[in-house]
């Protein structure tokens, strides 16, 4: 009878345990996407992931201990798909801007994805924290350059987020399908204090930054 490697053998039950938590983990974040999240129960995640009851407490203790996982996964997946454009674009509005679009355009492409963001975004503030921490630093270098007297720069974290989260929720319950992405940054960013003129050449070059693979774009902001 063959050896079994006791290194090789160790490695694959790493690799079958990876699997069967990615497996959990997927089935977890499907159901998310079709229903509150309280309303998902151990029980419909282990038939979804065709997994056995015990399997599921291998890998975790309860549903909090999985809900923060699926949420570890969304902040990652979020910094992955933002950061590209972010470190291409030179100007902070711009970069603003860019980042509301790509989230809004992905969320078109999936309005599921679109339902898991809002839905744990309201749920669990960890979320897209690392994206958050970079909007504020974009808006601070923004409102360095802009005349006092607009909104401060607290309240329009505050006020970009809450759109771009009642804008994701109604995309993924279907209610937002008709309105050109444009209008809302547009809505977006005069609700920042940003003027017509900024606005309308911000607006111009959004479609043809999106396209443009990382780090090859870089845009000033205009005068």
């Amino acid at each position: 009878m063959a050896r079994i490697d006791p290194i090789r053998r160790a490695q694959i039950g790493q690799e079958k345990r990876a699997r069967t938590r990615a497996q959990i983990i997927s089935a977890a974040r499907s159901l998310y996407a079709e229903r509150a999240i309280e309303g998902v129960t151990v029980d419909d995640v282990v038939t979804e992931a065709g997994v056995a009851k015990g399997t599921f407490y291998v890998h975790f203790d309860d549903l909090h201990a999985l809900t923060a996982a699926v949420a570890d996964e969304l902040i990652e997946t979020l910094d992955e798909f933002l950061q590209p454009q972010r470190r291409s674009v030179a100007d902070p509005l711009t970069r603003v801007a860019l980042g509301c679009y790509s989230f809004i355009e992905k969320a078109r492409e999936d309005p599921a994805w679109a339902n898991i963001v809002a839905r744990m975004s309201s749920s669990y503030p960890s979320v897209g924290k690392v994206a958050r921490s970079r909007l504020f630093e974009d808006l601070r270098l923004v409102f360095a350059k802009t005349p006092s007297g607009e909104p401060s720069l607290q309240l329009a974290l505050e006020v970009v987020l809450g759109i771009m989260l009642q804008v994701l929720t109604a995309i993924g319950q279907g209610r937002l399908s008709a309105v050109d992405t444009k209008e809302i940054i547009a809505l977006i960013l005069r609700a920042i204090g940003i003027g017509n003129s900024e606005t309308k050449s911000v607006l111009s070059r959004l479609p043809k930054l999106a396209e443009q693979p990382a780090g090859r774009v870089r845009s000033g902001r205009s005068n």
